[in-house]
C-alpha cells in the first residue's frame, strides 16, 4: 500500500507532504483545489506518460517521493530482483524533472528507468475513472472477458504465436515478391553480364601477371642484347678465366704453405656463385624469348578484364566474386516463383 507522497516544486505545489493509513483514505475539495494535480504527481513517480510542464513556475527542478509498503508474496519483488535492485519490505521511489525536461529516476535509492517504473506501478496502483463501468459496454473488450472467464491463457499465448509467425511470413512472402520484381527489372542485365564474365573467368591476381607479363614482352627485344652479353661475360669470361686462376693457384698451393688455400676456397665460391647468376640469366632469357601473338592474346585479356572492371565499378581481383554475386541473383530469379 501507498504510505507517503512527498511532493516539491511541482505545479502549483511548493512541497506537500501526505502520509496515508491503513483502510480507506479520502481526499475530497472542490472544483480547482488540486486533486488532479495529487494525481499527476503520483503518475509522474510511476513513470507514468502525461504533461509535459510539471515543474513548478520559479524552480529548476520538481520531485516526487513515494514509498510503499510490500507484502511478501507481493509481485513487486519479482520485478525487483529482475531488475537487480534492493528488495525489501518498502519500496522507496524518487523522481526528477527539471526546467530542460529531463527526468530521473531512483528505486531504493538506485538509478532506474522510466521502464522500470512502469513495470513496477502495474502491481502497486490501480487507476479507476467515474466513467469505468462503460467499458463493459464496449464489444471490443467482450473477448477479454471470456478468455478470463474461460481461464483461455494457453489457448491465447498459442493463438498469438501463430499470428505472429503468419504474419512474418506474409511479410517475407511480400518481400520475396518485390526482390523478383526488382530482379526481373534487370534479368537481361544480369543475364548478359553474368555471360560475359563467364566467358572471361577472370581470377583475382591476374590483371596484374598480365600488366607484369606484357611489359616484360614490350621490353624484351630491348634488353635481350645486353642479357645475352651478360651471359657470354659470364660463362666465357668470366668463368674461364676463373678456372684458370683455380689451376695456377692449386699448381703453386703445395709450395706456399697454407697461405693460398682461402683464396682457392673463395674462388671456388665465385665459381659456385657465377654458376647460379648463369643459371638466372639464362632462366630470364627464355623468358624474354616469346611468340608475338603472346603479346597479342596478353594485351586483348587484359584489356578485356580492364574493361569489364570499368564497366561494373569493380575492381579487377574483384571480378570473381561480382560474378558469382550474380550468379546467385540469377539463381534466386529463377527459383523466384518456389519461394
Amino acid at each position: 500500500m501507498l504510505r507517503h507522497l512527498d511532493i516539491r516544486n511541482m505545479l502549483i505545489i511548493d512541497r506537500l507532504e501526505l502520509s496515508f493509513q491503513p483502510g480507506l483514505n479520502v481526499l475530497t475539495g472542490e472544483t480547482g483545489a488540486g486533486k488532479s494535480i495529487l494525481l499527476d504527481a503520483l503518475g509522474f513517480v510511476l513513470g507514468w506518460r502525461g504533461r509535459a510542464d510539471l515543474v513548478r513556475q520559479g524552480a529548476e527542478e520538481g520531485e516526487v517521493v513515494a514509498e510503499f509498503e510490500l507484502s511478501d508474496s507481493h509481485p513487486a519483488h519479482a520485478i525487483l530482483t529482475e531488475a537487480g535492485l534492493p528488495n525489501g519490505d518498502t519500496l522507496l521511489l524518487r523522481r526528477t524533472n527539471g526546467l530542460d525536461g529531463r527526468k530521473s529516476a531512483w528505486v531504493n535509492d538506485r538509478r532506474a528507468s522510466g521502464e522500470v517504473l512502469r513495470s513496477l506501478s502495474a502491481t502497486l496502483v490501480e487507476l479507476h475513472g467515474q466513467h469505468d463501468d462503460r467499458g463493459v459496454l464496449n464489444p471490443r473488450g467482450h473477448r477479454a472477458l471470456l478468455d478470463a472467464f474461460g481461464a483461455h491463457t494457453d489457448l491465447n499465448g498459442t493463438c498469438r504465436q501463430a499470428w505472429r509467425r503468419w504474419r512474418e511470413a506474409d511479410a517475407a512472402c511480400e518481400e520475396a515478391r518485390a526482390a523478383l520484381a526488382r530482379a526481373r527489372e534487370e534479368e537481361d542485365f544480369l543475364r548478359h553480364a553474368a555471360q560475359e564474365l563467364e566467358a572471361l573467368r577472370p581470377q583475382p591476381g591476374e590483371e596484374a601477371a598480365l600488366d607484369a607479363r606484357r611489359r616484360l614482352m614490350q621490353q624484351a627485344e630491348r634488353i635481350r642484347g645486353d642479357v645475352t652479353k651478360a651471359k657470354m661475360a659470364i660463362s666465357e669470361t668470366a668463368e674461364a678465366a676463373t678456372t684458370d686462376a683455380m689451376r695456377w693457384l692449386e699448381e703453386a698451393a703445395d709450395h706456399a704453405e697454407g697461405q693460398l688455400e682461402p683464396a682457392l676456397a673463395a674462388l671456388g665460391r665465385a665459381l659456385v656463385e657465377l654458376g647460379e647468376a648463369e643459371a638466372g640469366v639464362t632462366a630470364c632469357l627464355d623468358a624474354l624469348d616469346f611468340d608475338p601473338l603472346e603479346l597479342e592474346r596478353c594485351e586483348e585479356r587484359l584489356f578485356a578484364i580492364r574493361a569489364l572492371s570499368r564497366k561494373h565499378g569493380v575492381a579487377p581481383d574483384d571480378l570473381a566474386g561480382f560474378a558469382e554475386t550474380l550468379t546467385q541473383r540469377l539463381s534466386a530469379l529463377d527459383r523466384g516463383e518456389f519461394d
